[in-house]
């Protein structure tokens, strides 16, 4: 079994969607990170388990989620829809099986307005830097990734905001960790996004991550 992390905000909408693409063998951890819709209440009659996370930002919501979870490995995923849990063992098995320690899904659009292009070209941006900095060849900075849970601890994250997704390669990499990128499907997500599907958002989001780099 595999545990799964969604940090979920106002997800009403695409949670029960999302869970339902999850395959057997995985078991979805939701966290409420201060919804005011059904987000909690429709994670939970889907058999999530669902906790709270009552201080808000996508790091705080992946680390309490990494704290509840209990299996070797644990993924991560965004809960808003663009993501396929169907995918989840492309980006698993190879971790699973200690062929790699840490596998992140590279995000490709289905159609597209999927992505934002002022999203795009942030994201595409910010990969090129840390790939400069670190020798990586990464296109992407994708949510959709996984670890070992307890290697993925002792990393020591600080960042709890948008800055997390990349702190924890920058880590890894200093780590000595072996990344690789694998290709995941990328769809429009459903509802409005708190991040990137705006310029201000993505804004605050390419904030957090330079201060990350920095």
């Amino acid at each position: 079994m595999i545990d799964v992390v969604l940090p979920a905000l106002d997800e009403a909408a695409a949670i029960e969607r999302v869970l339902a693409s999850i395959p057997s063998g995985y078991r979805p951890i939701v966290v409420d990170n201060g919804s005011t819709d059904d987000t909690a209440r429709l994670a939970a009659a889907c058999g999530a388990a669902v906790i709270a996370e009552p201080a808000r930002g996508f790091g705080s919501a992946c680390f309490a989620g990494l704290r509840a979870a209990r299996s070797e490995v644990v993924a991560f995923m965004d809960c808003d829809g663009s993501l396929d849990g169907s995918e989840l063992p492309r980006v698993c098995d190879r971790v699973a099986s200690g062929e790699v320690d840490l596998v992140l899904g590279a995000r490709r659009s289905v159609v597209q307005r999927a992505w934002p292009v002022h999203a795009r070209v942030a994201n595409l941006l910010l990969a090129r830097l840390v790939s400069c900095r670190t020798g990586l060849r990464l296109s992407d900075l994708g949510p959709l990734r996984a670890a070992r849970r307890r290697a993925l601890l002792e990393l020591g994250i600080e960042d709890r905001r948008c800055g997390w997704p990349l702190e924890m390669v920058l880590r890894a990499r200093r780590a000595g960790w072996s990344i690789e990128e694998v290709p995941v499907s990328y769809r429009p997500r459903v509802g409005r996004s708190k991040v990137t599907g705006t310029i201000q958002g993505t804004v605050h989001a390419v904030a957090d991550m330079s201060r990350t780099l920095a």
